[in-house]
């Protein structure tokens, strides 16, 4: 499920010292940051841990090696899964490399995540012409490439759908039939598929499936096993799990994490 986005290129030089600010936090296992919003926009790449970014629009899970995007003046909380050692960009608008008006994943290439990092042992004034203005064109010039992840949990916004959507979310691993959803929905099998493609642009199914593999990845950054994933999310055998997630990200379970780096 890949995301559209669009990218700005800064055609006058500007101080982007002035325009990019950074925060470094850790968060214990469970954190939760409640629902705020900035004036700026903002990168949010975590070197430890996996974060799940929420919206009024759906929800964005973001592993190792990933980072999201958040548009200035959008609501948003945020949850830790394990230990998060987070390292936030605010950008200004004006600056800003990606101007799109949703949240996005991106992939953090090693020049970027070591761009990253580099931001966060600057001085706390540096030269617009010197080599720190350098290095922010080279990570604002990573960013614009970087390419998006499949890791966004869209959300209805009908009550009916969002009854059914949020009773599964809290337990991905049972298997109603439509049928089934449709009465926690209030609603009927007809009306709950129509909504769903309507306002998701996916079937009930393939939402789901999306659900899972998400939660997946949760309970994965915990510490679980591919077995304890693949139970919590309601598969009987590690091996249908597995085949699951080789189709939507390319690799096996392990090897995601693994490849992720440091």
């Amino acid at each position: 499920m890949s995301q559209n986005r669009q990218t700005t290129t800064l055609m006058v030089p500007i101080d982007l010292a002035a325009l990019v600010v950074g925060l470094a936090e850790e968060h214990e296992p469970g954190g939760f940051i409640m629902p705020h919003r900035h004036d700026a926009a903002q990168l949010i790449y975590a070197t430890d841990g996996v974060m799940t970014v929420e919206t009024e629009n759906g929800a964005w899970v973001v592993p190792p090696a990933r980072a999201v995007w958040v548009p200035a003046f959008t609501t948003h909380s945020i949850r830790m899964t394990g230990l998060v050692r987070m390292r936030t960009l605010y950008v200004e608008p004006s600056a800003a490399p990606i101007s799109d008006s949703q949240c996005c994943v991106v992939h953090v290439s090693e020049l970027l995540r070591a761009c990253i990092r580099r931001f966060f042992e600057l001085p706390p004034a540096w030269a617009e012409s010197g080599p720190e203005a350098r290095m922010m064109a080279v990570l604002f010039d990573e960013l614009r490439a970087a390419p998006t992840a499949p890791l966004h949990l869209p959300m209805p916004r009908d009550p009916r759908a969002l009854r059914a959507a949020e009773s599964f979310r809290q337990d991905p691993s049972v298997r109603h039939s439509v049928g089934r959803w449709a009465k926690i929905a209030g609603t009927s099998e007809r009306t709950l598929e129509r909504l769903w493609s309507s306002e998701v642009g996916l079937t009930f199914g393939r939402w789901q499936q999306q659900a899972r593999l998400l939660r997946a990845l949760e309970v994965l950054a915990s510490g679980c096993s591919v077995t304890e994933a693949a139970l919590e999310v309601g598969f009987e055998t590690p091996s249908s799990f597995i085949s699951m997630f080789r189709r939507a990200f390319g690799t096996t379970p392990a090897r995601y994490f693994r490849d992720a780096g440091p």
